[in-house]
């Protein structure tokens, strides 16, 4: 079995759409979309991975599937309630004199690296973070989806591997976001999600392959092929970019911190 993870398109997330360079980078993708053999094609429900997936469907004339559990990771804090850990999010906005809830995994590095049981594929749910939030809950709920999903295609979870019950070389594409595909690959690799959160930058239309081995029968795990790949865009001269991304350096204004 094959999996495509593509992120959708530089985004407008104001309005839940993709900007003028997000429509520019879907277009290009859409270029390759016959070659990638995408399969079987699902899609989040949120604007910008439609509006991305809208141009490959409409080049190869599929249809996709919308299935909930892809949209954006929506696990988040409130501040407010624990202020101990503002310290871990240093640039929370704030709203009438609160905290506004934030995403959970967008810490800052000087934090989760020095608690090492972000890095931990179990203990990373006792974590501070990870008490006082949804993240757990939220985490829990999309990856049994996840499971299912790969259920019905011939491959069931079975402690850390997944037996094969019925053996396929089916593409599924996936049309998402950054954080909920460090949350499916963090399920297939069996590693904490914190270490995926914050080493990957999935660039906008990147696609990300991971394919099923089984080296024993029966037993199937899933390999990276590809990480990130945005070869259309460079084929097409567009600059990649930058969301996803933070500052390379701490003097560039330019991008965020």
């Amino acid at each position: 079995m094959r999996i495509l993870f593509i992120r959708h398109g530089d985004p407008d997330y104001v309005n839940d759409t993709l900007t003028e360079k997000g429509h520019r980078e879907a277009a290009l993708l859409a270029e390759r979309a016959e070659d990638l053999n995408l399969g079987r094609c699902f899609v989040s429900p949120l604007g910008r991975a439609r509006d991305t997936a809208a141009y490959c469907l409409k080049k190869t004339g599929y249809t996709a599937r919308t299935l909930d559990w892809l949209e954006e990771f929506p696990a988040r804090l409130d501040l407010n309630k624990v202020p101990q850990l503002r310290k871990a999010y240093p640039n929370s906005r704030m709203k009438d004199g609160e905290y506004v809830p934030r995403v959970v995994w967008d810490m800052a590095p000087a934090y989760w690296t020095e608690h090492e049981e972000y890095f931990d594929c179990r203990k990373w749910r006792e974590t501070e973070v990870c008490r006082n939030s949804d993240a757990v809950a939220t985490y829990d709920r999309v990856t049994e989806a996840f499971d299912r999903f790969l259920a019905d295609f011939g491959y069931v979870r079975e402690k850390a591997h997944y037996r094969v019950e019925k053996a396929n070389t089916d593409t599924v594409t996936f049309f998402c976001h950054f954080g909920v595909t460090c949350v499916l690959l963090s399920r297939l690799w069996n590693v904490s999600p914190f270490i995926l959160w914050h080493s990957l930058a999935l660039a906008p239309t990147s696609v990300t392959e991971v394919v099923t081995e089984e080296r024993e029968e029966g037993t199937a795990y899933f390999r990276g092929l590809k990480l990130g790949d945005v070869s259309h865009l460079y084929a097409g001269k567009e600059p990649v970019s930058f969301a996803a991304r933070f500052c390379e350096i701490f003097s560039d204004r330019e991008h965020r911190h």
